[in-house]
């Protein structure tokens, strides 16, 4: 006689990003409760941070923040932003989960997001969400449409958790300001400087894992000089996008001029095993196409220039919108770039064009890198926890490439998005979709055995 065990049908899906929130709103509707937790403030990933996507040119805010309030509003999801994954246990169908609520030092039951509170803050740092482009105060939320709008105390920068940091001897130095204004000025009383960590244990039958990618940093490739007017491609994003920092008007980082002469590098550090990065990071074509026409709808009278070492243009309408950004002017040249580096007021972008076997060297106002794509920062830390296994690159590993996609190396937790691989938005959303369903038909079952074979 085997036992079996009943099946939790709860599931929890870690990350917040658009195949994130596509799972959770899956398994949702289909009856059942979700957890979502994500690590920063809000939820929406990187695709909160794009200024059009390829190859329709819409407004990510517009198609996104509908499903950002879906979630934040749905009564079968609980969401825990500012939160991360601690330990997990158990097997399929019946996982015991701690999560670790991090201290928001402002109380969310009260807190209007009315913006009292970072208007008047006078601590300002780089803003993660627009990429270092902008700063925040050190009391925020990440963006205007963030969910919840509601604000978090960063507790590494705030000026009054410093001093309290100082007088307890934990720090040396000068003695900080007390501050306080975000309490003072608060007309909810939303500040809680009490407030403290919390760990939060929940039993779950499923879990989804949907942590995204980050960009590999730009200091990973010595060839390309350090320089302000050296951005990677979520900075001139940020840029471009008419809800950004300068509203949509491109500037040079350094001197805020317009820059008129602009040159893309494709493959920036992607396909690159000397700097430990082999695989095609599969979007990086299409976004630097992208950039580069609207570069060209910003500034009519520039000039863009891409440099790549083969076009990738896989998905449906790809091909067409590459052919439609050439068509508007912009100059693609085929061949390695080997040098970048400052002359004056200029950088200097040296290569070789392949098709004609010439050195290039172009003088731009202003270079942008398509960085290679890497899993989030913290995914193998996260996937010790959870038990399953990744790549070489850190990107989670399938159960079976072909047949078992959406499948980790442990019963009963699932992958979606870049997590498991660069991905574009659609195959991303397909992928939590996916996910999703591999959970419902988890959860249309009441008893699993121990060897993971459902029963009943």
């Amino acid at each position: 006689m085997r036992l079996s065990v009943g099946v939790v049908k709860k599931a929890l899906v870690i990350g917040g990003g658009v195949a994130g929130i596509q799972a959770a709103l899956d398994i949702a509707d289909g009856g059942y409760q979700v957890i979502v937790v994500e690590k920063t403030p809000s939820i929406g990933g990187h695709m909160a941070q794009y200024a059009e996507v390829f190859p329709t040119l819409d407004c990510p805010q517009c198609i996104l923040t509908p499903k950002m309030v879906d979630v934040g509003q749905h009564p079968n999801i609980r969401l825990l932003t500012y939160a991360e994954v601690q330990r997990v246990s158990g097997e399929v169908g019946n996982f015991e989960v701690e999560i670790l609520q991090k201290a928001r030092k402002v109380d969310h039951t009260k807190c209007t997001g009315c913006g009292t509170c970072w208007q008047k803050c006078p601590e300002k740092v780089p803003s993660e969400y627009d990429a270092g482009v902008a700063d925040r105060a050190a009391i925020y939320i990440p963006f205007a449409q963030a969910v919840p709008a509601k604000a978090v105390i960063d507790t590494e920068h705030c000026r009054y958790i410093k001093y309290l940091e100082f007088m307890e001897g934990e720090k040396e130095g000068k003695k900080p300001p007390q501050c306080r204004i975000c309490e003072r000025l608060c007309p909810a009383g939303a500040i809680d400087w009490e407030q403290e960590d919390e760990t939060i244990t929940e039993q779950v039958g499923a879990i989804v894992v949907a942590t995204g990618f980050d960009l590999m940093p730009i200091k990973r490739l010595p060839e390309y000089a350090e320089d302000p007017d050296v951005v990677d491609g979520i900075q001139f994003e940020r840029m471009l996008c008419p809800g950004g920092p300068t509203a949509g008007v491109v500037r040079r980082p350094s001197d805020k001029r317009t820059p008129k002469e602009v040159v893309f590098v494709s493959c920036a550090g992607s396909r690159d095993p000397e700097h430990g990065v082999p695989h095609c990071s599969r979007v990086c074509c299409m976004y630097l196409a992208k950039q580069a026409m609207l570069y060209k709808h910003a500034v009519p009278d520039g000039q863009a220039h891409i440099f790549y070492i083969d076009t990738r243009t896989t998905g449906k309408g790809y091909e067409e919108f590459l052919q439609r950004t050439m068509a508007e002017g912009t100059v693609y040249l085929r061949g390695k770039v080997s040098r970048i580096y400052r002359d004056g007021d200029k950088i200097k972008v040296m290569g070789v064009d392949t098709l004609s076997g010439k050195q290039v060297e172009v003088s731009a106002d202003l270079v942008v890198l398509g960085m290679a794509m890497l899993p989030s920062v913290g995914t193998k830390d996260l996937a010790a926890r959870l038990g399953i296994a990744t790549d070489e690159q850190g990107f989670l590993t399938e159960n079976h490439i072909k047949i078992d996609p959406l499948e980790s190396t442990r019963p009963g937790i699932y992958l979606a998005g870049a997590a498991q691989g660069p991905k574009d938005i659609p195959d991303s959303v397909a992928q939590g979709s996916g996910a999703a369903s591999k959970v419902l038909g988890l959860f249309a079952h009441s008893e699993m055995t121990p060897e993971g074979l459902v029963v009943g």
